[in-house]
């Protein structure tokens, strides 16, 4: 039997990179689904909403893999900072996060759409910023990193600087807790950290 291989229905570099550090064989099926939260949706929802739609876009393309799709979100209360559209919307998320904690989401779904299996779940984090000046706002987003992440800001790269604290998985806000999905990967597909995955379960 071939070893395991998922479909990660995500071209993020920070999920891959993730994935790739546990062992997990993947290849990399985009899913064509608008991110747009629907009226009074939570935050949380909505991260949810967006990983299984994903999910389940992607299985219906390749019904007999495994498919993980995930979704991650920065909000302060119920309004969602989604990756800014220009350098002047990232500036307007970055003084909005100024000196605030604020929580990021990530939801994931992993389906398989022959085994009929799907699982879902969604891990939350809660995140310090340091009150940031002007120069400092100015000179991240000269950078060009804040442009193409969640709220404007990689807590794994240059951003790190912004984050005075944060109150649960660090994982989650790069953009997928590692710790939860591989749990799920383990109960619903036998992956099993570490060893020949050629075992795991395939319809």
């Amino acid at each position: 039997m071939s070893p395991f291989t998922l479909i990660l229905a995500s071209q993020s570099p920070r999920r891959q990179d993730l994935l790739r550090d546990l062992g997990v064989a993947f290849r990399v099926e985009p899913a064509a689904v608008p991110e747009v939260p629907r009226p009074g949706e939570s935050p949380l929802f909505f991260s949810k909403r967006m990983a299984q739609e994903k999910a389940r876009a992607v299985s219906s393309r390749f019904p007999g893999d495994w498919v993980l799709g995930a979704d991650t979100v920065v909000s302060l209360g119920r309004r969602i900072f989604g990756k800014p559209g220009s350098p002047r919307e990232a500036k307007q998320f970055l003084e909005a996060l100024s000196g605030k904690a604020h929580l990021v989401f990530t939801g994931f779904c992993l389906v398989n759409q022959s085994l009929k299996k799907a699982a879902a779940g969604s891990v939350g984090t809660r995140v310090t910023f340091k009150r940031l000046s002007r120069r400092e706002i100015d000179w991240y987003l000269r950078t060009g990193e804040p442009l193409d992440k969640a709220g404007a800001y990689a807590i794994q790269g240059r951003g790190a600087f912004l984050v005075r604290g944060i109150t649960g998985s660090y994982t989650n806000v790069v953009g997928l807790p590692v710790t939860e999905v591989l749990e799920v990967l383990e109960k619903n597909t036998g992956f099993r950290l570490g060893e020949d995955n050629g075992h795991v379960r395939h319809p």
